[in-house]
């Protein structure tokens, strides 16, 4: 027996792949941050159990999915993906092992721009998404947010379909929300940015995903993986030393603001 979870917030172009590529699980619940576009009349379409909450963070909403799954085994799915029949496959002969163990990575197969992205750092791109409930805990990062497992973890074959930004604009707005986010994560070493830190680190960056990760093999659109790479590493010093600064004037500027909260709020991955 298994549980499907997925969170979500006005997908309604994306929720039906979801929720059509896991029909086989016992139980589909999808945790809605009071999205307003069709998303919920979709997902009860199709069988889902729906529970509305309002959005407290990625972390938050995952954690509480998980705490609603009726069995033990839990796969966390977001709604811009779906598992494919070999995954399919694979994850129920899986948790039928006698001595399966508490996690799973799975490898996700990510598109860009409706490419898939082979090179950069993007695949196999692993994500611990088949779980044992009571062996399972959320990290509460306010970005890149994932389950800490209790004892040994695997790895799963066949591939999740990752479809992720359809246009550059996309991309961009994103970009700047999540940058926003990664603040809260790069404040909490303590660590003082210095001038230095806006050119070497988004150029280590971009050589490290177009050179040594073999990104100009995706040709323009590695480049531009790379490139973009670079400008949010760039955004998230940049952000990081205003938030410093402002606190040595005795300033109130938050490290992340109004508009980036309000973007992450539209959005559930």
């Amino acid at each position: 027996m298994i549980s499907v979870i997925v969170i979500t917030k006005n997908e309604e172009k994306n929720i039906k792949r979801c929720l059509q590529s896991v029909k086989w699980a016992n139980e589909i619940i999808v945790v809605d941050a009071e999205s307003t576009d069709k998303t919920v009349e979709i997902a009860r379409s199709l069988n889902a159990t729906i529970i509305v909450k309002r959005w407290e963070g990625f972390a938050v909403q995952k954690e509480f999915a998980m705490h609603q799954a009726a069995n033990e085994w839990i796969f966390s799915l977001d709604a811009d993906e779906e598992v494919t029949n070999e995954l399919k496959e694979e994850i129920l002969q899986t948790i039928e092992l006698p001595h399966a163990l508490n996690g799973y990575e799975v490898p996700r197969k990510s598109f860009f721009l409706d490419r898939w992205i082979k090179n950069g750092g993007w695949y196999p791109g692993y994500q611990l998404r088949l779980l044992k409930k009571s062996k399972a805990r959320m990290n509460h990062r306010p970005v890149h947010e994932g389950f800490l497992i209790e004892g040994l973890i695997g790895t799963l074959k066949a591939d999740i379909n990752h479809y992720t930004y359809d246009s550059l604009y996309q991309y961009i707005e994103k970009m700047n929300s999540y940058s926003s986010l990664d603040v809260m994560n790069k404040l909490a070493s303590g660590r003082t940015i210095r001038w230095y830190h806006f050119i070497l680190n988004p150029l280590s960056v971009f050589l490290r995903m177009f050179v040594s990760l073999h990104g100009y093999r995706d040709r323009m659109y590695g480049f531009l993986l790379a490139y973009y790479s670079a400008l949010h590493t760039l955004a998230i010093y940049a952000k990081s030393w205003e938030y410093q600064s402002a606190q040595h004037h005795k300033t109130e500027t938050p490290p992340v603001s109004a508009e980036a909260i309000a973007a992450i709020k539209r959005q559930s991955m």
